[in-house]
């Protein structure tokens, strides 16, 4: 978790997003030990309260769950929930603007297929 955080979008969505791209990059993996609220705390000297929303919302999403006493861990699946969910978010992010951009300007989905096919 070595990124930096920015004001771009909530601090505790970025938490949530480091610790995925953490799971997403193997650097945690499946059935690990994620880092624990106080360590967030500490690395990014942000509010425990921040870090709680940031855990909580993977928690929520079945990405990692608490074993009592011990800490937080990667769920088994987890990756793939989070490749799933970035995969939709792709789409609904990218793929549909770019159709619908496309069709403003009236290429059609083989001139399309073309200059994605391009930039190989």
């Amino acid at each position: 978790m070595n990124e930096m955080l920015t004001q771009e979008k909530s601090i505790y969505l970025q938490i949530s997003e480091m610790i995925e791209n953490d799971i997403l990059r193997n650097i945690i993996l499946e059935e690990e030990r994620a880092p624990s609220i106080n360590e967030l705390v500490k690395l990014y000297t942000i509010n425990p309260a921040t870090a709680t929303k940031g855990i909580n919302i993977l928690v929520e999403e079945g990405i990692l769950y608490k074993k009592r006493g011990i800490g937080m861990f990667v769920m088994k699946g987890a990756k793939e929930k989070i490749m799933e969910k970035r995969k939709e978010e792709f789409y609904d992010n990218y793929i549909k603007k770019l159709l619908v951009e496309a069709a403003r300007l009236g290429i059609g989905q083989d001139e399309l297929l073309t200059m994605i096919q391009k930039n190989k």
